[in-house]
Formats: structure tokens, C-alpha cells, sequence
């Protein structure tokens, strides 16, 4: 039996030009795979396909810009980039595959044939039917909104590699919605690219349970990469062992870039810097994007600094961003940087994943007349305490302490003495944050110092009343508001919801009896506990 798949409609406002095209231009996401996935926005005759019960029919093009165009294949090409298949818009790439090993994804304003009630549909399983059999996503329907387009047409491909709905319950097992709206917002707010993404900028391949019952869970990679399909990932490009860490290499202006694919959840790439003198390290860590707030990115960018001992000296991984920025003072050394793909507040790590680049820049400080610059910071109760060394030929001018919540956007916090080297304040934010010094020397010259993080303790975390819970009530005493998830021992979400300041119960509904997580986060801050359900 060949089931059909029918996606989610939006009603919306038509958001793009109408324009008429002839052919695209021809782009290819990873021409060495001999799979393929044809992304067709010029149009296409159906014939001698399942489709085709009614007699051929033929589909115009999408409507789409150039432009337009040019972003549904980097989004879609992104959606697939840990994987090797080659996301493509070349007839010719298409032609040249095995019959068995393609898909083409008809992008349409022709609907009618099929009526008003989809965004797209497919077949699931047919990528290996060899009929050309194609799937569709209809542009007109989703008001040429270029995020929609692209969410629906990584939607429908994926129904063709055996793919069903990602798909919400609640604690009794009762179905919410067959499709998995996601959760959270800006940046990081995430959905499964087989739920429904189109109000979530991160969407990611999941494991959670899918249309067909809360217990039967889908692994998205698993099945995307099954042996019937002839594909599995793409070749590992990085190395994560110290002795073959790919090193960086340096310009005459002290500058690198380096690019890479987290390609599975357990991918680590590793990268070699070699500094000669006391330097100013800077690095950002950026997952591909389209645009702005990292519009289309796959991955939730960590990086690890670590010395030439192995030794960690710093881990950076912003909570309500998906890149990552150092801004620090190294003394003469090897470091290594090691890039992972993580989970944040609201997405899963399982999903993390794709490419990313790393700007680099070590400037040589012993140049600048400073021999040493280097903060540090501690918790004493409710208090942030900041101590600071500077060792330096040049007289200070002016010294600013400047602090963030998300290690990118840095505002003034106070302008001390120029003579102290200590400062102590009560922070009203309870997240955690970033310090750092902003030295102006008499020359004018401006230096910062390394960043340090500084979180809040214990007392001001949720906690469970007990860990043994003999009924399907758990109690939390919590300082503030805060997000959770229950979590099984193999990783997979059962509950989810919010509990306010003061003492709430999180209902447990019908889990077994059990070890259990529960994560409490409030956006930034993340913290852990064990339960048991007797």
C-alpha cells in the first residue's frame, strides 16, 4: 500500500512577487553525491507516475524571484547539508542519478489538480520507487512566503525517505496535533522539520513520537539514512583527535578562516592554534544562516577552548543564540578549539547539526606594551565580585566594565577609578553573565580583557520537595518563573509546561514507574534532577 502525505496549510497574505521563469540557475549544494534531490521551480509535466490516475497533467513554475529562489535552496540545502545527497536545481544532476536514489520536488503555483486543503504532499517512501514519481509543495497556497516554501518542500522530501509527521501528545497519550508545532521563540525557538516550522527559525531533524501513536518514536536520521534509501552521511571533515586536529592558518594580518559540518549528534571537530607571542584572541562561530538572527541555521554553535595539555579553559555557547564569540587575552601556546553542535532551552541536541565558518584573529599584544591583562570574577552570596590584573607600559586613561547577557552585545556597567582593581555589585538580572574590562591607555590605544562568566548559586535554582514520588504529582519549590521537561532515561521528552515562583505541581499523567529527569531552565540557566515514580 503507498500511503499519501498531505502537509499543513497556512492561510496567508501573499508576501512575494509573482514573476514568470523560464530556467534556473543551476545550484548544487554537494555535487560528489550521486543521490539527488531536485528542487524544480520551472515548472513540470506529470505523466506515467502515481499521480497520475486522472491523466497526465502538467504544473507551472513557482512564482518565486531569483532571489527568492536562490534562499528555499540554501535553506533546503541546509536542512540536508549532515547527509550525502546533493540538494540540486539541475535537470541534468537529476537525469544522471539512479532512478532508484532521486526525488524531484515540484515548487508550484498549480494547485488546482489537487485542491486548497495542503501546502504540499507527497508519497512516503517513493524516493525509491524509480517511477519519477515526484512530490510537490504548492507556492500560491503558502502566499510565495520563501521560509514556508522552503520548510515544506525539506517536509515533503522527507515523507519520500519514509519519513512520517512529528506529532504532539499530551501525558495521557491522547494526540494534540498530528504535527509538532514546537516551542519557545526568537532565535532558538524550534520545531521538527516534520512538524510544523513555519513559525520557528530553528527546525531540526527529531526523535520523538510520530503520527502513528505517542510510543512509536521516530528517529528522523535513522530513517533518513537507512540502507534502503543508499545514503548515509557525508564523510567526516574534522578530525576530533589531538593529534590530527586540523590546524588553522594564519595570514600576515593574524586572521583565519576556517569552515566545517557537524554531520551527527555525536560529531566533534577539532581545530589546532598555534599562538608564538602573548596575543588577543578573537573568534565567532557562526552556523550558516540566510540572514539576520541566524535566519535558516541548523545548528546551535558550542565551542571549547582548551590548552596545549587538553586542559579546558573555557567553554562558550551563549544561551539565546546559536553562534558563539571569544574575545580573550592568551598567553604564547597551543589551544585547540573544539566545535559541537548542542541543545539549548527549547531544541534538542539530537537535531544540532550542519555547517558553520570561524573567523579567527590573534594579534600580537606584547607589540601593544601590555604584559598582562586578566580578569577575574567570583559569587560571594548575592554579590558579583570582579578582580583584575594590568601590567602595562602606558598610563590608563580610562577603565570601563562592561557587561552581556549573550557574550555579543556589551553595555557599560561602571567606570571605577583608574587606580582600582576591584569591584563588587548585586546584580538585578538572574541570568548569567558576561564581564569583561575595556582599558583606554593614554595613547588612545583600547584593549579589552578576557571574559569571564559568573552565574548565580544554588539558592536560586528550582529544586524538588522529594525525589520519591509515590503518586503523579511532582512538587517544585522555585525562586522565579521557569520553563521544564520530564525527560525518560533514553533522551526522549514526555512532558513539557512552566511552573511559577513560589511551590507548583507538575502533573505526571500516565508515565510508569521509573527513573525520570526533570530540566528546569528559565532561557539561560539550565539545571537537572533524577526522580523516581514508585
Amino acid at each position: 500500500m503507498k500511503n499519501l502525505y498531505k502537509s499543513l496549510l497556512l492561510i496567508l497574505a501573499l508576501t512575494g512577487a509573482i514573476v514568470t521563469k523560464s530556467q534556473v540557475t543551476e545550484l548544487n549544494s554537494y555535487p560528489a553525491a550521486s543521490n539527488v534531490i531536485l528542487l524544480d521551480f520551472n515548472g513540470h509535466t506529470v505523466a506515467g507516475t502515481m499521480w497520475n490516475v486522472n491523466g497526465t497533467f502538467t504544473c507551472n513554475s513557482s512564482g518565486l524571484s531569483d532571489a527568492a529562489i536562490t534562499e528555499v535552496f540554501n535553506r533546503v540545502a541546509e536542512d540536508y547539508r549532515p547527509f550525502n545527497i546533493n540538494i540540486t536545481t539541475s535537470e541534468t544532476k537529476y537525469n544522471a542519478a539512479p532512478f532508484n536514489k532521486r526525488m524531484r520536488v515540484v515548487i508550484t503555483t498549480s494547485h488546482e489538480w489537487y485542491g486548497t486543503g495542503a501546502g504540499g504532499v507527497a508519497y512516503i517512501n517513493s524516493f525509491t520507487w524509480g517511477d519519477n514519481s515526484p512530490c510537490f509543495v504548492f507556492s500560491a497556497l503558502l502566499g510565495y512566503s520563501i521560509k514556508n516554501v522552503a520548510e515544506a518542500a525539506s517536509h515533503e522530501a522527507g515523507h519520500t525517505l519514509g519519513l512520517r509527521h512529528q506529532s504532539s501528545y499530551d501525558a495521557a497519550c491522547a494526540k494534540l496535533s498530528d504535527y509538532n508545532w514546537g516551542q519557545g521563540s526568537g532565535e532558538i525557538g524550534w520545531a521538527p522539520i516534520m512538524g510544523a516550522g513555519y513559525n520557528q527559525n530553528l527546525t531540526l531533524w527529531n526523535n520523538g513520537p510520530n503520527s502513528l501513536g505517542c510510543g512509536v518514536i521516530q528517529n528522523d536520521l535513522s530513517v533518513i539514512t537507512n540502507a534502503t534509501n543508499g545514503f548515509g552521511y557525508r564523510t567526516d571533515d574534522h578530525t576530533d583527535v589531538y593529534a590530527t586536529a586540523t590546524s588553522a592558518i594564519f595570514n600576515s594580518s593574524g586572521q583565519a578562516t576556517l569552515s566545517g559540518v557537524i554531520e551527527k549528534t555525536d560529531d566533534k571537530d577539532l581545530f589546532k592554534i598555534t599562538v608564538p607571542k602573548f596575543s588577543r584572541l578573537q573568534l565567532n562561530a557562526i552556523p550558516y544562516n540566510v540572514g539576520t538572527g541566524n535566519s535558516g541555521s541548523d545548528l546551535d554553535v558550542q565551542v571549547e577552548v582548551l590548552d596545549g595539555s587538553f586542559v579546558s579553559v573555557g567553554t562558550y555557547n551563549p544561551g539565546n543564540l546559536l553562534s558563539s564569540v571569544i574575545d580573550t587575552f592568551v598567553n604564547a601556546g597551543t589551544y585547540y578549539m573544539r566545535i559541537d553542535g548542542k541543545g539549548n532551552i527549547f531544541a534538542p541536541e539530537y537535531g544540532s547539526l550542519g555547517s558553520y565558518s570561524l573567523q579567527v584573529t590573534a594579534t600580537d599584544a606584547t607589540i601593544l606594551g601590555i604584559r598582562r591583562m586578566e580578569l577575574r570574577g567570583r559569587l560571594d552570596g548575592d554579590m558579583h565580585t570582579l578582580s583584575w590584573l594590568i601590567d602595562a607600559d602606558e598610563p590608563i586613561k580610562k577603565q570601563v566594565i562592561e557587561v552581556s547577557n549573550n557574550g555579543i552585545n556589551y553595555t557599560p556597567l561602571d567606570q571605577p577609578n583608574n587606580s582600582l582593581r576591584n569591584y563588587s555589585y548585586h546584580p538585578l538580572d538572574n541570568r548569567p553573565l558576561l564581564y569583561r574590562i575595556h582599558l583606554t591607555f593614554d595613547n588612545l590605544k583600547e584593549y579589552y580583557s578576557n571574559v569571564i562568566t559568573i552565574r548565580q548559586g544554588n539558592t536560586l535554582k528550582p529544586q524538588l520537595v522529594g525525589n520519591m514520588i509515590p503518586g503523579n504529582t511532582v512538587t517544585v519549590s522555585s525562586p522565579s518563573n521557569y520553563y521544564y521537561q520530564i525527560i525518560d532515561q533514553s533522551g526522549r521528552m514526555l512532558l513539557k509546561g512552566t511552573i511559577e515562583k513560589g511551590y507548583s505541581s507538575i502533573s505526571l499523567g500516565s508515565i510508569n514507574t521509573g527513573i525520570y529527569i526533570v530540566r528546569f531552565t528559565d532561557g539561560e540557566q539550565q539545571w537537572s534532577e533524577k526522580f523516581i515514580k514508585k
